[in-house]
């Protein structure tokens, strides 16, 4: 997906809708790389950014994951 934007006269631009949802949340991270800005979503964040990220999963499932990591977790030890 591409789209050309306008830069405001105060350097904002507007990410259209569908862009906005599938990166799945409203925090995003700006790169310079080799003159190009790279935009890339951000999910793993905590504090005050915090609730600008979209969940996916619900508390249960959440649970659930962070439990299977630990379960991997102890399968590595010798």
């Amino acid at each position: 997906m591409e789209a050309m934007l306008k830069i405001s006269s105060k350097g904002q631009v507007t990410i259209p809708k569908k862009m906005r949802q599938i990166l799945g949340t409203d925090l995003v991270r700006f790169r310079v790389v080799e003159g190009k800005i790279i935009l890339e979503s951000v999910r793993n964040v905590g504090g005050i950014f915090k609730k600008y990220v979209k969940e996916d999963f619900s508390h249960s499932e959440k649970r659930e994951i962070a439990w299977q990591k630990v379960a991997d977790g102890y399968r590595d030890l010798p």
